[in-house]
């Protein structure tokens, strides 16, 4: 007597067929996955960008009403690299601006980071006090430069398309 149970498995080509299809759509959705990681980049830093920019004008208000009408010129207060970004006006971390700020890139290649440099010197009051210069390395490359001119925190470069990708 035969046995009426039958073997069922799929055969080689259909082994090929799925591994395939399985290929030809890793390789169409891996590079959108990868857009996509970009485009949450630009938008946290618009983000960060925006409360740099609110924090600015609340300290800058804040010392009106205090009476004390020196300008802002630094939002750090160390530009060593790997170290804490805007967490301090003026250098003085009593006075910080973001909850959590965010560290500095690491070395000055980095991608998707923040990092200062100085541009010159100002005297206030008798001290000599440094000016900043901010520098966002954008995730795909390139960067855009940001100063603190007259207690605004705006490109150095407004029509360039990477200041314009990040503010607008």
């Amino acid at each position: 007597m035969k046995s009426t149970k039958s073997k069922k498995a799929f055969t080689m080509i259909e082994l090929v067929f799925v591994i395939v299809v399985i290929g030809i759509l890793a390789s169409v959705a891996i590079p959108r996955f990868g857009a996509t990681r970009d485009d949450a980049d630009i938008t946290k830093t618009r983000t960060l960008i925006a409360s740099v920019r609110s924090a600015v004008t609340i300290e800058r208000q804040k010392r009106i009403l205090r009476g004390v009408f020196s300008p802002i010129f630094r939002l750090t207060d160390t530009n060593a690299l790997d170290h804490r970004i805007f967490n301090a006006f003026d250098g003085n971390i009593s006075f910080s601006i973001l909850e959590n700020s965010p560290f500095s890139c690491a070395v000055n290649t980095d991608k998707d980071c923040w990092r200062e440099t100085q541009i010159g010197t100002i005297d206030v009051h008798g001290k000599v006090a440094t000016i900043a210069q901010y520098t966002y390395n954008l995730p795909t490359g390139g960067h855009v430069d940001f100063n603190l001119t007259n207690n605004n925190f705006i490109c150095s470069n407004l029509d360039s398309a990477n200041c314009r990708l990040l503010t607008q």
